[in-house]
């Protein structure tokens, strides 16, 4: 139950990304610009965090081991889910981007099969292909079905809008728990959430060095006001969100239910897009159908918690064994 309630703060502030992203592209500043700037400003705080902590030698020493690998899936966990959200709010409202993104609750049940666990048995512990959890599918559905809602409220949107605003997400919503599920088996319990993101943002720089030259080539400098906003988006998002999330995910490490119980709090961010969009981007407030599909996101997050809570330990992961194949 922990891991729900980290999970639901964590949506709070992840919804500030939806909102000031939208922001900043209203006032004209570019998505490159937007993506490169919050892992940016996000490496001083945690570099700080974590040398306070005196954990900095012992993570840059597990980097070492395996740095290409590092390289590879902080690019895939930070780089593609982070630029291709802020490409789609170049091209859809804020609503819009959160509840596509909401699909990640789902691609993180069907990445399942990806991953081996161990299986105790009469013989000991064996290890298998895990399986999609369809409990845990079906309640997603009943989130995403409020999502669908959510997206049918009477707002004008082009054809552009639609597929620019949500295809980018889908690849996000499969990168971000890719990428996060991988380094938790690489890092086999040896770091904490502060040392993981940390090292994810240290090894995902040079994907953000090329898209920031790619961004200072088309459309030079950010402006003052973007660097300010992705500040607060980095701190809050980046930072905060992030942290928030990984503890809560790493709590439920060991156990894909719920795990995917944890990844389903962020369906939270669309009611926080929305009110965000209402109140800071006077958007129009939501009628009676969003409202309807904010209850059905809510009803599917509680139904996951008694999800996770139901599930019993028969299966659980095994930090060595664990691979993907």
């Amino acid at each position: 139950m922990r891991g729900i309630v980290l999970g639901s703060f964590a949506s709070f502030f992840f919804a500030v990304t939806f909102i000031l992203n939208r922001a900043m592209e209203l006032s004209g500043g570019s998505w490159i610009w937007s993506a490169v700037l919050r892992y940016l400003f996000m490496l001083p705080p945690l570099f700080l965090i974590v040398a306070w902590r005196g954990n900095l030698r012992a993570l840059l020493t597990e980097m070492r081991k395996e740095p290409w690998v590092w390289l590879g899936w902080s690019s895939v966990g930070f780089g593609l889910f982070y630029a291709p959200l802020c490409f789609a709010a170049a091209y859809g409202p804020a609503w819009i981007v959160a509840s596509t993104w909401q699909l990640t609750i789902i691609a993180g049940s069907l990445l399942a099969p990806l991953f081996y666990v161990g299986v105790a048995t009469p013989q000991g512990i064996r290890k298998v292909r895990a399986r999609i959890p369809r409990r845990g599918v079906a309640v997603s559905l009943v989130i995403l079905v409020g999502v669908v809602i959510i997206q049918g409220q009477n707002q004008r949107i082009s054809v552009q809008e639609l597929v620019l605003g949500m295809l980018p997400v889908l690849l996000a919503a499969f990168a971000y728990p890719l990428g996060n599920r991988k380094m938790m088996v690489i890092c086999q319990g040896s770091l904490d959430t502060y040392q993981r993101v940390l090292g994810m943002t240290l090894a995902s720089l040079p994907f953000w060095l090329v898209l920031a030259g790619l961004g200072y080539a088309v459309t030079g400098a950010p402006s003052g006001m973007q660097m300010a906003q992705s500040l607060v988006v980095a701190l809050s998002s980046g930072v905060i969100a992030t942290i928030l999330f990984f503890t809560a995910t790493d709590l439920a490490r060991g156990d894909l239910h719920r795990l995917a119980a944890v990844e389903a709090t962020q369906a939270g961010e669309v009611v926080f897009a929305l009110l965000g969009e209402v109140v800071i981007l006077h958007g129009s407030f939501p009628g009676i159908w969003s409202l309807l599909g904010i209850a059905l996101v809510v009803l599917g997050m509680v139904l996951h918690s008694f999800l996770a809570k139901d599930s019993g330990p028969a299966i659980r992961n095994i930090d060595r064994d664990i691979g993907i194949g």
